[in-house]
């Protein structure tokens, strides 16, 4: 399998090859991940290869973002990565605790695993709320300084 994605990085031009590889090696790593689900050890290591492949594509987008739109700040671009790696250190998070319930099965109730689970949603909602209200202000202050760049033309304009 690795061995095909390699001979498709090979083949495909260099515009499709980030996207392609990228979603190949996911596809990989999933399926990885259902047919041998035999240790902990094991699965926490598939879980990290994962998040790293899920960082270098979140990545690889942002600087194909960057390229496309010149007309974007270096600031934004720079929260916008930020927020990425918010994402990223949430799933870390996430990962982590669903393994800590895993090993802890036998020991804690289901009443108990049923809170945990509570609890992370939560968490993830109001980490998602957040986000949102920071893509919001980002794009209330991009509108802002577009328009005070317009008044500032248009009193030129008028003197």
């Amino acid at each position: 399998m690795m061995t095909m994605t390699t001979m498709m990085t090979m083949t495909t031009t260099r515009r499709r090859t980030t996207t392609m590889t990228m979603t190949m090696m996911m596809m990989m790593t999933l399926m990885m991940m259902i047919t041998t689900m035999t240790t902990i050890t094991m699965l926490l290591v598939k879980v990290t290869i994962m998040l790293l492949l899920l960082l270098m594509t979140m990545l690889l987008l942002m600087m194909r973002w960057r390229r496309r739109s010149r007309t974007m700040t270096r600031a934004t671009t720079t929260t916008t990565m930020m927020m990425m790696m918010m994402m990223t250190m949430m799933m870390t998070m996430m990962m982590t605790m669903m393994m800590t319930m895993m090993m802890m099965r036998r020991m804690m109730m289901m009443m108990t695993m049923m809170m945990m689970m509570m609890m992370m949603m939560m968490m993830m909602m109001m980490m998602m709320m957040m986000m949102m209200m920071m893509m919001m202000m980002m794009i209330t202050m991009k509108t802002m300084m577009i328009t005070m760049k317009t008044m500032t033309l248009m009193k030129i304009t008028i003197l």
